[in-house]
């Protein structure tokens, strides 16, 4: 593996953790894990780390930094100026999980993740699913713009669910029904 891949990657890692803001009201992932070291396993590589190119990941990458946790078939880097300008990981489906500052932990699941770096917009598409103790939303395609905090799902006829849980959610009593 390229040794300057980590280092190259690391840039990556503010990105995964914004993934766990497309539930309203979730706390931000784990802060601590942005400073952790980033490890990459995948079962090849092809591809320039400088300049201007792709850099394609295959075989089933694995991506660890602190509590963040990201699994796919397999991810392509565009680079310019020997910088990853977007990051795009795919599979069926590719999944990501991370413990948030809370002690909780938030999981995700697409079928394609792209995050375009400048624009800091995150898509999620094919089947998604984010799930925490808070909540959760699923649908086809979600785009969430990490700047602005503005997030689009739906609106392209298919369906998008949401179900938030009460903040103070009380266990229910053996004879309570639903």
């Amino acid at each position: 593996m390229n040794p300057m891949l980590p280092a190259r990657l690391a840039k990556l890692a503010p990105t995964l953790l914004l993934a766990t803001l497309l539930i309203p009201a979730l706390a931000w992932g784990k802060a601590a894990d942005r400073n952790q070291p980033m490890s990459i396993d995948a079962g090849g590589q092809s591809g320039a780390l400088n300049g201007a190119g792709k850099t394609v990941l295959s075989g089933g990458v694995i991506i660890i930094q602190g509590t963040l946790e990201l699994r796919s078939n397999d991810a392509e880097l565009y680079m310019a100026d020997g910088e990853i300008v977007r990051a795009v990981f795919t599979g069926k489906q590719a999944h990501m999980k991370q413990q948030l500052d809370d002690g909780t932990w938030m999981n995700a699941t697409s079928d394609r993740i792209d995050y375009d770096i400048p624009s800091d917009t995150l898509t999620l598409t094919g089947n998604y699913k984010v799930e925490s103790e808070r909540g959760s939303n699923a649908g086809q395609r979600m785009v969430y713009n990490m700047r602005s905090g503005d997030m689009q799902s739906g609106g392209d006829g298919t369906r998008v669910r949401t179900v938030i849980q009460p903040k103070n959610k009380a266990p229910a009593a053996a004879g309570d029904k639903k």
